[in-house]
């Protein structure tokens, strides 16, 4: 049984010291529907020889700016899975931007909607960042250095720019 695929209404966690300690979804059954939206972004920092091959298409996975679109919209539909305590929320817009803002930096933008009782920044933040770790993905023969580390490759930055909530 996979918790993180259930709804969870109360954990429990033990610790090795034989401690509980309570835990629990927020409850927003009370609180009322509004429209709620919330941007975030991110950076990936990559050589220069890297960025030269995602604009010339020449990367051997494929189109990690594309690819990374699609990741990150699944990965904002999916973030009260992977998150605990996240509540599952009916998005009704997800938009993810992909930009190579210079030689060495590669900009993710996530814009995510919803009527819901509760705001979408989790969402969001997980867009950005799972858009940012599939370019890594995509990329990384080519960000390795001789002994197989990544000296200059770093994700950075991730943060909420702005959250709304009307009605």
């Amino acid at each position: 049984m996979n918790v993180f695929s259930e709804q969870i209404n109360k954990l429990r966690l033990v610790k090795c010291c034989e401690s509980v300690v309570d835990m629990s979804m927020i409850d927003v059954t009370s609180k009322p529907e509004v429209y709620r939206e919330a941007i975030a972004k991110g950076m990936i920092k990559l050589k220069t020889q890297t960025i030269n091959l995602i604009k010339d298409r020449k990367v051997e996975k494929g189109d990690p700016l594309e690819v990374a679109k699609i990741a990150g919209i699944l990965a904002a539909k999916s973030a009260s899975s992977l998150i605990p305590l996240c509540h599952p929320l009916p998005l009704t817009n997800v938009d993810v931007d992909i930009e190579i803002v210079d030689n060495s930096t590669v900009e993710a933008n996530a814009t995510v909607k919803a009527r819901a009782q509760t705001g979408v920044e989790m969402e969001a933040l997980m867009a950005v960042s799972v858009a940012l770790l599939t370019i890594w993905d995509m990329t990384k023969r080519y960000e390795k250095d001789k002994v197989g580390q990544y000296p200059s490759t770093v994700i950075q930055d991730i943060h909420v720019v702005r959250k709304t909530k009307q009605g």
